[in-house]
């Protein structure tokens, strides 16, 4: 039981991976991170939490690469929720200057890596300044082939299943639907993620054990690990043990 609840929580036996090890089997395909930890890792070193932040920022570019090596196809990363707004508003001036910080200094490495960027989220809030730099990336690295990297941001899994079924109305009322053809995969194509598979792996850091209003409908059969590590110490070995972890379990998906 024990070694269950540690599988778990992500603590398979100790030991280090190498990219070969871990290229052995197949690796997940969509690989989702609540990126949780920042504010911790800059408390604990008398700084400020903007600090924890922009150093999370170059763990986002450090995981993006690594991912994109191994294969993986979809990485997206939690970068900005619905109920964020409530954080100070120093702190929430500084995260939607984030994206344009990271992407002024990292899109032409991820158009050289051949790394498509997505947004996913309410776009009605965002400021306008971080929307040009997403969409700028957006536009750049639309034709790359490789890992799509894909930000949620002003994301609530919420909003989204609600925006989803609006919309949903709206083309049932306006004869583009009728309500028979309603099914699962027809609702799927409604969410911000529809471009996207459902994730394989969901990745959470800083030893935290919750969703936080996450992707709630594309989770359903995702397999979970979490991290104790704070979102800026997390390194290419810690995405290694997690994927390691995942490449040991049976999924199911329901059946024997």
């Amino acid at each position: 039981m024990l070694k269950k609840i540690q599988q778990w929580r992500g603590k398979e036996p100790s030991g280090n991976y190498s990219k070969e090890d871990i290229l052995q089997m197949p690796v997940p395909e969509h690989i989702a991170i609540i990126m949780d930890g920042n504010g911790r890792w800059a408390q604990k070193r008398a700084l400020p939490r903007i600090a924890g932040h922009h150093e999370g920022m170059k763990t986002v570019r450090k995981i993006t690469i690594c991912a994109n090596e191994l294969g993986v196809k979809a990485l997206t990363m939690y970068a900005f929720s619905t109920e964020n707004w409530k954080r100070p508003k120093m702190e929430v001036e500084y995260l939607m200057k984030l994206p344009e910080e990271f992407l002024s200094t990292f899109l032409p490495e991820l158009v050289e890596k051949n790394v498509k960027v997505q947004l996913m989220g309410n776009r009605d809030a965002i400021p306008n300044h971080t929307l040009n730099a997403v969409d700028k990336a957006i536009e750049e690295t639309k034709h790359n082939t490789g890992l799509t990297l894909n930000f949620a941001l002003n994301y609530g899994s919420r909003d989204e299943i609600v925006h989803a079924v609006r919309n949903i109305v709206d083309d049932v009322k306006n004869g583009k639907i009728i309500e028979s053809e309603i099914n699962e995969s027809l609702f799927s194509g409604y969410l911000y993620s529809h471009a996207l598979p459902d994730p394989d792996l969901l990745i959470r850091t800083s030893g935290e054990l919750r969703l936080s209003n996450f992707m709630l409908w594309q989770l359903a059969y995702t397999e979970f690990y979490f991290s104790d590590v704070l979102w800026p110490d997390f390194s290419e070995q810690e995405l290694y043990r997690a994927i390691a972890t995942f490449q040991k379990r049976g999924r199911r998906f329901g059946g024997i």
